[in-house]
């Protein structure tokens, strides 16, 4: 009897000793959570702060979070700083169209180099990831003089070309596409359906989270992308929402934060919105690729 109490004591202890664990582990992974967030979302409170705030306030040090008077007008200076609708429509024009230039390259590359084996294939992929180390601020210049030899300068298909496919999501989609059963896919041929409706009809179904995670990934990169529009337009016939921001500082003074940060706030609005109505596939995208 003494041993099976001793026995049972050691066991109570144990088992207090792992709810103990396993409770801190939990207080500390919120924490940790709770941290992430206010470093991610700090910026953007900064940002909403000062957009309605009157210009001395930005000043004051240590700064107030809460402005005192909540200035509204400053959206309306941002908006009239320039042509605004204009910029959002050149914006949208340019992230829509490279995104539907991207889909309709990267998948059927992706499934080629997910369903094919060919000669000379894993060459063909490596050449295709070697792309991702070259940024975009090198190979500018003979970009331009080509672009500027077609006489495409200035227009919107000059900041939509150069992007029409990413070598980032033909690598991500081809892990997906390779995660589809093979066993799909020989039902699919053997019901005699074409190579294009495999991909339409079932690949991509499939793939939608991964789709829907890179499609907000480029559409945040190109809607906030400032060196290209200004290295490829001069005049605002295709100049884009971040060119109008950086005008709204040379126009208003570096000392006008308040109506910079207004102006901020129109730009990652809709991205804000994009996120929004993304994140479950991202999730899925995450919890799916875990899974596999």
């Amino acid at each position: 009897m003494d041993s099976n109490r001793a026995l049972y004591q050691v066991k109570s202890k144990e088992e207090i000793v792992s709810k103990s664990l396993h409770f801190i582990l939990r207080v500390v992974s919120v924490l940790g959570m709770v941290f992430l967030v206010l470093v991610f979302a700090m910026p953007f409170a900064w940002m909403l702060s000062t957009s309605l705030k009157t210009l001395p306030e930005t000043m004051i040090f240590p700064p107030n979070w809460i402005p005192k008077h909540f200035i509204w007008s400053n959206y309306a200076k941002a908006w009239g700083s320039g042509p605004f609708l204009h910029y959002i429509t050149n914006s949208l024009i340019i992230s829509l169209g490279i995104l539907v230039m991207q889909m309709l390259t990267i998948i059927p590359a992706a499934y080629a180099f997910a369903r094919y084996h060919f000669k000379g294939a894993g060459i063909l992929f490596g050449m295709v990831m070697v792309t991702l180390m070259i940024p975009s601020q090198l190979i500018f210049l003979p970009v331009y003089l080509q672009l500027s030899t077609w006489k495409l300068l200035n227009t919107h298909l000059a900041l939509i070309l150069p992007f029409a496919s990413s070598a980032f999501g033909i690598f991500l989609l081809r892990q997906s596409f390779k995660q589809v059963p093979e066993e799909l896919i020989e039902a699919a041929r053997l019901d005699q359906a074409k190579e294009w409706q495999i991909i339409v009809k079932l690949m991509v179904p499939m793939a939608k989270p991964v789709l829907a995670t890179f499609a907000l990934f480029s559409f945040i990169a190109h809607w906030n992308d400032y060196f290209w529009p200004l290295v490829m337009t001069t005049d605002e016939a295709a100049r884009t929402l971040p060119l109008g921001i950086a005008k709204i500082r040379e126009e208003e003074g570096v000392a006008n934060w308040n109506v910079l940060m207004a102006g901020n706030m129109i730009l990652v609005t809709p991205i804000l919105i994009a996120f929004f109505f993304a994140q479950r596939h991202i999730i899925r995208a995450f919890v799916y690729t875990g899974v596999k």
